[in-house]
C-alpha cells in the first residue's frame, strides 16, 4: 500500500480549499450579512468580529488546503477539521434561534443544514490523510497496558 495521497484524495482537498476560499471571501463580502445568522446570540463578540474573523480563517485554510504538500497535509486536514467543529455551535445557533440565512428559511431546512457538517469533518480527515495522522498519533500515546 502507498503512503502517497490518491489523485482523487489530492483533487477533494484543493476541491475544500476552494470551497473554503470562497466562502471566506463571502464572508468579507457580500454574504457578510447572511454569515452574522450564525453567530450565535450568546457570544460575548460583535457579530461582524466573528464573520470578519472566521473568513480570514477560512480563506488562510483553504489556500493552506490548495498549496499544502504530503508531508503537511495530514496535520491540517485535522486543523480543517477542528475548525468545522469549532464553528459548529453557529450552525446549531441558527436553527435554534430560526435565523433565516442562505436560504435555510424553516426549521426543517436548518436541521438538515446540521447534517452536512459532519460531513465536512470527513472531508477534511478523508482528503488530507488527517485520519492516519490521528490514529498514529494516538496510537503512539496511549498507555500500554
Amino acid at each position: 500500500m502507498t503512503t502517497e495521497p490518491s489523485r482523487l484524495k489530492t483533487l477533494a482537498r484543493w476541491v475544500l480549499g476552494v470551497v473554503l476560499v470562497f466562502a471566506g471571501i463571502g464572508h468579507l463580502g457580500r454574504q457578510r450579512i447572511e454569515f452574522r445568522a450564525q453567530v450565535p446570540s450568546w457570544l460575548p463578540i460583535a457579530p461582524d468580529i466573528v464573520v470578519v474573523v472566521s473568513g480570514l480563517m477560512e480563506l488562510s485554510l483553504g489556500l493552506a488546503l490548495i498549496v499544502a504538500g504530503r508531508r503537511a497535509a495530514p496535520l491540517l486536514g485535522v486543523i480543517v477539521s477542528g475548525f468545522f467543529i469549532v464553528i459548529f455551535p453557529g450552525n446549531i445557533a441558527q436553527f435554534i434561534e430560526g435565523k433565516n440565512a442562505f436560504g435555510l428559511n424553516s426549521d426543517s431546512e436548518r436541521f438538515v443544514r446540521l447534517w452536512f457538517q459532519p460531513l465536512l469533518v470527513i472531508w477534511a480527515l478523508w482528503s488530507t490523510g488527517g485520519w492516519g495522522w490521528l490514529r498514529h498519533r494516538w496510537g503512539a500515546e496511549r498507555p500500554s497496558q
